[in-house]
């Protein structure tokens, strides 16, 4: 396995972790990795332009079951970094999302920045399950556990 650079000159910043996720653009929600281990990660995301946030409702408020992407996120960050790859993965996919609990109705502006944690519960090299959690400056915006299925491209019946 080859370790990523974790160099200051090669910041985990968000042109970092758009390299290295399908989400692209505006999609590419988180802006830096805080923390990460083989077991673990933690990302920030900084909420700016709201308004113009490709998940906001037609009413322009962004629903707190949102934070599932930026989870989903983080975890194809960490399974970026696990696996010391130097580019984005091949397809994969949220399989199921379980036991989630949304603590706001809405993630505001006055949230930011959002903390998103996943913690890798257990997995092979097809399927991984991860529990997560996301935080504001208001307290916890979601928790709960995710099943993602690996390079679901290449999947076979």
């Amino acid at each position: 396995m080859t370790t990523p650079d974790l160099t200051p000159h090669a910041p985990l910043d968000r042109a970092w972790i758009a390299r290295r996720i399908p989400h692209q653009f505006d999609m590419c929600l988180l802006d830096a990795v805080r923390h990460w281990s083989p077991e673990a990660i933690e990302c920030e995301a900084r909420l700016e332009g709201l308004g113009a946030h490709p998940l906001r409702a037609a009413d322009g408020g962004l629903g707190a079951v949102n934070a599932v992407e930026y989870a989903a996120q983080a975890m194809a960050v960490h399974g970026a970094l696990v696996a010391g790859m130097n580019e984005a993965p091949k397809a994969g996919y949220l399989a199921s999302v379980r036991g989630v609990n949304l603590h706001l109705d809405t993630i505001t502006a006055s949230d930011a920045p959002l903390r998103v944690h996943a913690e890798r519960l257990s997995g092979d090299a097809r399927n991984v399950l991860y529990a997560f959690r996301v935080d504001g400056a208001r307290g916890a915006v979601a928790d709960g556990r995710a099943a993602v299925v690996l390079d679901a491209g290449e999947a076979r019946p």
